[in-house]
């Protein structure tokens, strides 16, 4: 294979007159090694983690050394992430290829920030024109939102060519969400739900306000219920539905599910406290992960452990199930949320669908940026030369995703000693911070 100028201009032997190799040509040996396309995060977040000048110093290294080329952030502020893809795509600056939404269109008050609040039709026109004039890639709706502004944004990225992704709100279904057009759903909000017999009681009594004077055990054994609930109502008819649902509206899922079973289902098998990778996290953000994983285990018993354990369950089955009927389910982790590795969380990730029940191969193909398939995700000729050279076969054991020799970054090479100098840097950058 030849790569010239970023992409791949020539496949086959180098003896055969259309590969032949250049004089002044870098040459690769990959004797006994393994060559895959560039891995893709589809849901992470570059910039909050940090400060913005200081997040990217240690998050684009671990991507670049772990392989991940491509990037969707999911959250953040435009003039920085364009900032940033400008100082990548100029080569002032080493990191992936990145997509972004911009700041998330949520209800009042937001979960987080930057957010815009949508309270009504005007706001959702508003919102969705500015957000395409300043070019972000896709608009970003988040869980607060009321069916009335949801609905609104619908219309408006219909009306103004955007696609809309993100968190199914809270107050509508995973099936509304993919009739109105949401592109993608995150983290698997509402589709559990959406599969319930009792769909509409659960809504309910999750949208209902907490009685006055609760405790927090009390609250706890609300959540407890509700989750209890949720599992034993899954109903095999409902989910067929929404799947095809999923299929006919190509509502594809990012389940992220390092996310899901290293926070969101955290029991103290999963828990990530005394990981070796923590030497790569600024001691300002192992300090929020560490109020994030407290609150995760505050007030949590034996019996609410397993109730996690079979949620955590659960969500594989679905991610094998939508996968089984054809949805499409893309590959991402929610870096830097609390116990989630930048870069390292991707390989997790593929790991966990592996779990599942999908083949290595049908991993890899999650990690890939579909919607780009005649520009890359593959190794062919004309496609972006994002590629990553292994030592060891990942269709036969997915975790072979990690023995990494060298990394081609739009037509980059990095051996191994580079890739050991990015991860350097970075546990330098978190040691001084």
């Amino acid at each position: 294979m030849i790569v010239d100028r970023a992409q791949i201009v020539a496949i086959g032997p180098s003896s055969s007159a259309f590969t032949q190799i250049p004089s002044n040509a870098e040459v690769i040996d990959g004797t006994g090694k393994f060559l895959i396309p560039g891995l893709v995060d589809m849901h992470l977040h570059l910039l909050g983690a940090a400060e913005p000048t200081g997040s990217r110093d240690f998050i684009l290294p671990l991507l670049v050394a772990n392989g991940v080329t491509t990037v969707r952030d999911m959250g953040g502020e435009v003039k920085f992430l364009k900032q940033l893809r400008k100082e990548i795509g100029e080569g002032k600056r080493l990191g992936p290829q990145i997509f972004f939404t911009g700041p998330y269109l949520d209800g009042d008050p937001p979960y987080f920030q930057p957010s815009i609040v949508i309270r009504n039709d005007v706001d959702a026109e508003n919102a969705v024109k500015l957000l395409k004039s300043e070019g972000v890639d896709f608009i970003k709706v988040q869980s607060r939102l009321q069916p009335g502004p949801y609905f609104a944004i619908a219309r408006a990225a219909r009306e103004n060519g955007m696609r809309y992704v993100g968190h199914v709100p809270d107050s509508i279904s995973a099936l509304a969400a993919s009739d109105a057009g949401q592109a993608s759903i995150e983290h698997l909000t509402g589709v559990l739900l959406a599969c319930s017999s009792r769909e509409d009681e659960l809504r309910a009594r999750q949208l209902a306000p907490s009685q006055m004077g609760n405790s927090a055990e009390q609250s706890s054994e609300q959540m407890r219920n509700w989750q209890r609930d949720l599992l034993n109502s899954y109903s095999p008819q409902k989910a067929a539905q929404l799947f095809q649902k999923f299929i006919a509206n190509h509502t594809a899922q990012t389940p992220t599910l390092p996310l899901l079973i290293h926070l969101a289902y955290l029991t103290p098998e999963s828990d990530l406290a005394n990981d070796p990778r923590l030497k790569y996290i600024p001691g300002q953000l192992k300090k929020s992960w560490e109020r994030g994983r407290s609150a995760a285990f505050a007030n949590q018993s034996e019996p609410d452990f397993e109730l996690r354990k079979k949620l955590a369950a659960r969500s594989l089955a679905l991610v094998k199930e939508m996968h089984d009927v054809g949805i499409q389910v893309m590959a991402g982790t929610d870096a830097t949320a609390p116990n989630v590795f930048p870069g390292f969380g991707l390989h997790e990730d593929l790991y966990f669908m592996v779990m599942a029940g999908l083949t290595p191969m049908q991993a890899l193909q999650a990690a890939l940026f579909l919607g780009r398939a005649s520009q890359q995700g593959g190794i062919a000729v004309g496609q972006r030369a994002d590629l990553v050279l292994l030592d060891g076969n990942p269709l036969e054991d997915i975790r072979n995703t990690e023995k990494i020799q060298a990394v081609i970054l739009n037509g980059k090479l990095l051996d191994r000693r580079e890739l050991d100098k990015l991860l350097l840097d970075a546990e330098r950058f978190a040691v001084a911070h």
